[in-house]
């Protein structure tokens, strides 16, 4: 099993100015550390339901190039791309830049978007679940589009229409940037990752919910025809075990999500020094993962 670190809170000691810094020694600290995923979210909002809205919060593919620039390893993405953000073609060109810039380290961290009081702040359209899902499933298309160099035609969609997708330089990973898409909806979410996506993202709620996610997966996998065995799965955790230090207690925790499967354990820094947070618990977190058997 691997670790990914997702940085969610910007607040950092010494205020906005400080962020650029704190930043740099995320990114050293994770590649010193071994991490093999580094992700960021894609809001404009801090979420108020952890934290006051006002907190500090980057533009997502900003952030990603920034730390694209001081990596040359680590997995970089979001966690995750509001489908309603941006439009697909648009989106289907940050990442291709990001993955030329990063040379072939970026992924396309993406879901239905969920954040309402952000939407309607800064005038964004929110609309209804089910369109969002249906725009999340063209948007998927039109990107797999944008990335196949060997078509530059139209795209003509129920809400996208693009008379060319025309997308140069081509992304360098190969055959194309990875997909991963977040949430464990049964019914809309885990059916689009069966039939578009690289890897899921599902919440770390219990052993018993992760492999009861994966069975649904499978089953959609089984109806288009399609290995489970070729979709990477992640896991964001929020136990208090690294919080607290304790490096041992986490490991012993992510052990029934390894004999599961899982790939990568995905965690977030505590308080308001990443970089500092990443350097004490990153490397013996990252060796203790590498330990456990796998599925």
């Amino acid at each position: 099993m691997r670790l990914g670190v997702h940085v969610w809170d910007f607040t950092v000691e010494g205020g906005p100015a400080a962020i650029p810094a704190e930043l740099v020694r995320v990114a050293e600290a994770s590649e010193e550390a071994g991490v093999a995923w580094l992700s960021v979210m894609d809001h404009y909002f801090q979420m108020d339901q952890v934290a006051p809205a006002e907190d500090p919060m980057l533009e997502g593919y900003t952030t990603l190039g920034f730390l694209a620039s001081r990596t040359s390893t680590v997995q970089l993405g979001q966690l995750v791309t509001g489908v309603t953000y941006r439009h697909p073609g648009l989106l289907a060109k940050i990442v291709a830049t990001l993955d030329v810039l990063s040379g072939g380290r970026a992924t396309l961290g993406i879901g239905a978007a969920w954040y309402e009081r952000e939407h309607h702040g800064l005038g964004v359209a929110f609309p209804p679940v089910a369109e969002r899902f249906e725009r999340l499933e063209e948007t998927l298309r039109i990107c797999l589009q944008m990335w196949d160099p060997e078509n530059n035609g139209p795209y003509l969609g129920t809400h996208y229409r693009l008379a060319e997708t025309l997308c140069s330089p081509s992304p360098v990973s190969s055959p194309r940037p990875p997909i991963l898409i977040g949430g464990g909806g049964e019914r809309k979410t885990l059916r689009l990752v069966a039939q578009y996506a690289d890897a899921c993202n599902l919440f770390a709620s219990s052993p018993e919910d992760v492999a009861h996610k994966l069975e649904v997966l499978r089953r959609h996998c089984e109806a288009v025809g399609r290995d489970p065995a070729a979709i990477r799965t992640t896991i964001l955790y929020g136990g208090e075990e690294l919080s607290d230090g304790d490096v041992d207690g986490f490991v012993a925790a992510m052990r029934p999500y390894a004999e599961l499967g899982v790939d990568t354990a995905i965690v977030m820094p505590t308080g308001d020094a990443p970089g500092a947070w990443i350097e004490r618990v990153g490397a013996p977190a990252v060796a203790g993962l590498a330990a456990l058997p796998t599925a």
